[in-house]
């Protein structure tokens, strides 16, 4: 085993820089006997790496290879099978279980315990090893310690590698010194024993040497010890000097620490100190108010703009007085006390003081503004308060102050405001739409007409006056024009285009009147009393609508309107509507007005009442202005639809007259004007869907009227009447380019053209009457099955009875014949329309058209005969226009 050592040493390790210390000769166990040595292994360099090798002996040839290698600090368990009974068995638990079976017992116990030698040198790991004696543990490392010679220094307890190693190879230098010591004795080599005798010998030299050298140097010994003791004597007087100065630091000590809780206290006391100094200027710089401030609150000039500044910065400084933020335990002081009183007493005293100026300023503009009203009474034109807005908002800043400090008073003052100048705004607007009202109608006959005096410029008997206007307007109607465009009381045409231009610039002078005095007194009313009325705001648009006679009026007036409000949007909208709440009430009146002085005024309103009502919107959708036209626009939108409606049941109730002529009805030229006046009127209007509602159902009223006229008429022919009628709206309709009435231009057209040519088909049969008949009966004939040239064998149908019918149709009688239905037309056709030489020219056509036909079939029917008409094409041309020159 040892030679195996040797070899293994010298060719696997030593080149890999290892010690071998421990082998073991094993097999695995239950398999074939195949053996392989376990060895134990360190390596040279530093940190030192412990393994556990598997070397076997190679296939090829008698050589060691190394096949495995674990490191010692992966091995858990060491598992020696049996710790009594001897048994070579024993398992290493690395990162699986390898079971072994040595070739000895002994050498199995030797591998074990170096390997806990390694563990306890090197890895000091926690490795369990089982099944293994610990007597044979603790007596490892005496018998190592009792191995080894006490003048080596090597000994298994301190963990010398040499000392679990059996043999040790030697290195160069002790080689190089025995090598030396050989070379000095002949017999070194051939003698051993007298080699070992003379080292013998040297030794006991040595050792003689050794002992005579330790015993001259004893009196060196005895010097050194008499040195020690008076150096011990030097240190015990140095402890006493030391413990003397001790004491001396001790009471150094206790005087500094005095010092020390001194200086600690005076520290405190100037921290404290300067902790209250701030304390108190905070108080004073915070809660101080100027004497100047003070004066100006008790009695500084509101009515000039310096004492107005003055008074201003010293509400503002109260109220920085008054809204410090205390520190904890400042309530609890007195003089904190005390000075919230005077503050509180201050800011009591001057709210009071600006409360009742502002009162006062409030009554005096009612008083000043009164006096203006009498230059205005006689021009359409509201008074301005922008000189009064201008005083006012000197004290903005004052009335922001009240706000936050006293709302009590505040919201009196507002109260106080909407109260003033309702009355003030309810007078002035009032005698505005007096004036208006005036203008509309004159003070002349025409004015009491409507229940004005021009005196005094006031509405009297407004209802009853009004509704007896109408019941006399409709009965005068009904009996001078039938007309069926009545959309108020009075006729269109009863007031020139002037009147009506007059009308539409008093309405508009009207509402651009009213609508910068609204938006200026909102505009006042949010910055003189803070309110914000421009608020980032949400939500969806809310629509009116309402159900009418004619249709559905579905409009947004408050888009934008926020689904939850300010406070303090309400109360501008609030402060608006209570100021201003004549200005509804008089518009409706004025709207009424103008609607039964010319029925055609509901269309100029509509126009200009949506136009102001879409601006008010983009300004500010949810103010009050754009609230109130709203409500207005729907009242207007409400007389339009009536006025449609009105129009569509008098068209029902036409009645004409049996004695004379149809013509052109009035309600189709009513029309006409109508729709030229709309269409002027709505270009460019941002409601022209409603105008196009109201086309489209009076155009189908139109159309049903017209055909229940004509089928009504006696006088005049259904065909003319629908041919004149239809033709005029055919007209009208292409000349204004109502895009929204195309299908209805269309469908006119298509009515004229079918019953003009029914109206010349039906004339033309009765100047040639007979021939007609003679004709029809041949088509008859024809028609059963007879050939057609074998219809001159009919016994009615001959060649004669041909010849007989046509005699009867000369040429002189045919112009005769031309002549009487040129008369008859001329009687049936309206002369407005002009359509007499159309007709005449259609009738032409159409005559030349049958004389082509009856030629036609005496061609085919009577072939050879030889039988012509007595007239010809050329004849029937000169006949028409000769007609046509002599009437």
């Amino acid at each position: 085993m040892t030679a195996i050592k040797h070899a293994l040493q010298r060719d696997i390790f030593t080149p890999n820089d290892e010690r071998l210390l421990s082998i073991v000769n094993v097999c695995k166990a239950g398999k074939k006997k195949r053996n392989c040595f376990l060895c134990a292994t360190v390596t040279t360099e530093r940190p030192v790496q412990v393994n556990v090798v598997k070397v076997k002996k190679s296939d090829k040839g008698d050589f060691y290879k190394r096949q495995t290698a674990w490191a010692l600090r992966d091995l858990a368990v060491v598992d020696a099978k049996d710790a009594v009974k001897e048994n070579p068995e024993f398992d290493l638990h690395f990162d699986k279980v390898y079971k072994w079976v040595a070739s000895s017992t002994v050498e199995k116990n030797t591998f074990i315990s170096c390997i806990w030698k390694l563990n306890q040198r090197y890895l000091r790991k926690k490795i369990d090893f089982i099944n293994v004696s610990s007597q044979l543990l603790e007596e490892l490392p005496k018998v190592a310690e009792e191995s080894v010679p006490s003048g080596e220094n090597q000994s298994v307890a301190g963990g010398d590698e040499e000392a679990v190693d059996e043999y040790q190879e030697l290195n160069a230098r002790e080689e190089q010194d025995i090598e030396i010591m050989m070379e000095g004795c002949e017999c070194a080599i051939s003698n051993a024993e007298a080699f070992a005798e003379k080292l013998s010998r040297e030794l006991q030299v040595l050792d003689g040497a050794n002992i005579q050298s330790i015993m001259a140097s004893e009196k060196q010994v005895n010097i050194l010890m008499k040195l020690l003791d008076e150096a011990l004597k030097e240190v015990d007087q140095i402890e006493l000097k030391l413990s003397s100065y001790e004491e001396m630091l001790q009471s150094v000590k206790e005087q500094m620490d005095q010092i020390s809780e001194s200086n600690h206290l005076i520290h405190l006391s100037n921290t404290n100190n300067g902790k209250l100094l701030t304390e108190i200027e905070f108080l004073v710089n915070h809660m101080d108010l100027a004497k100047g401030h003070i004066k100006a609150l008790q009695e500084g000039d509101l009515t000039s703009s310096r004492g107005i500044e003055a008074c201003t910065n010293a509400a503002d400084a109260l109220l920085q007085c008054m809204n410090v933020a205390l520190r904890p335990g400042h309530d609890m002081l007195q003089a904190v006390k005390q000075q919230q009183q005077r503050f509180s007493d201050l800011r009591e005293q001057f709210a009071r003081r600006l409360a009742s100026h502002l009162n006062s300023v409030f009554v005096q503009q009612g008083h000043d503004q009164s006096s203006t009203l009498a230059q205005h009474s006689i021009e359409l034109t509201l008074p301005n308060h922008h000189p009064f807005h201008r005083d006012l908002l000197r004290y903005a800043k004052l009335m922001e102050w009240l706000k936050n400090t006293d709302y009590g008073k505040y919201e009196g003052l507002t109260k106080n405001y909407m109260d003033y100048l309702s009355r003030l705004y309810e007078r002035e607007i009032k005698d505005f739409f007096e004036v208006a009202k005036i203008k509309m109608t004159g003070t002349t006959r025409e004015g009491k007409k409507f229940g004005l005096h021009g005196s005094s410029g006031k509405l009297t008997g407004s209802t009853s006056s009004l509704n007896k206007l109408s019941v006399q307007s409709s009965g005068n109607r009904r009996s001078q024009s039938s007309s069926l465009l009545d959309m108020g009381n009075m006729s269109a045409s009863d007031l020139d285009v002037a009147d009506r231009t007059k009308f539409d610039k008093i309405f508009e002078q009207v509402l651009s009147e009213l609508e910068p005095l609204c938006l200026a007194e909102q505009d006042f009313i949010s910055k003189f009393f803070k309110l914000q009325q421009h608020q980032s705001i949400s939500g969806t648009a809310t629509s009116e609508s309402e159900e009418m006679d004619g249709g559905t009026l579905s409009r947004s007036y408050t888009s934008g309107v926020p689904q939850t409000v300010s406070s303090e949007k309400d109360m501008i909208r609030q402060m608006m509507t209570k100021i201003f709440r004549c200005i509804e009430p008089e518009l409706n009146n004025l709207i009424a007005l103008g609607d039964k002085i010319d029925s055609f005024n509901s269309l100029y309103m509509l126009v200009k009442m949506s136009h102001h009502v879409w601006t008010a919107q983009n300004v500010d959708p949810a103010s009050f202005l754009s609230t109130t036209l709203g409500n207005v626009l729907v009242t207007v939108k409400r007389n339009f639809d009536k006025c449609i409606s009105n129009q569509m049941k008098q068209m029902d109730e036409v009645k004409i007259s049996k004695k004379s002529k149809v013509g052109i009805l009035p309600f189709v030229a009513e029309f006409e004007e109508f729709a030229a006046l709309a269409e002027s009127i709505f270009k460019n209007a941002e409601r022209r869907g409603d105008l196009d509602k109201a086309y489209i159902k009076l155009i189908r009223a139109v159309f049903v009227s017209v055909e229940k006229v004509a089928n009504e008429s006696q006088k005049t022919p259904r065909d003319v009447v629908m041919m004149e009628n239809f033709h005029r709206i055919f007209a009208t309709l292409s000349r204004l380019k109502i895009s929204c009435l195309e299908a209805e231009k269309k469908e006119a057209k298509q009515k004229y053209t079918d019953h003009l040519q029914s109206y010349v088909i039906y004339s033309l049969g009765q100047p040639l009457e007979k021939l007609n008949h003679f004709f029809e009966g041949v088509e008859a004939r024809v028609a059963q099955g007879i050939r057609e040239e074998e219809v001159s064998y009919q016994l009615a149908f001959n060649k004669q009875e041909l010849r007989k019918v046509i005699k009867e149709y000369p040429g002189k009688e045919v112009k005769k014949g031309l002549d009487n239905l040129y008369k008859k037309v001329d009687k049936h056709l309206c002369e407005e329309e002009n359509l007499l030489q159309v007709v005449w020219h259609s009738m032409q056509d159409e005559f030349i058209r049958q004389y082509k036909h009856f030629e036609g079939l005496i061609a085919r029917c009577y072939p050879g005969s030889g039988i012509t008409m007595e007239f010809t094409i050329q004849d029937i041309l000169d006949y028409c226009s000769s007609i046509a020159q002599s009437h």
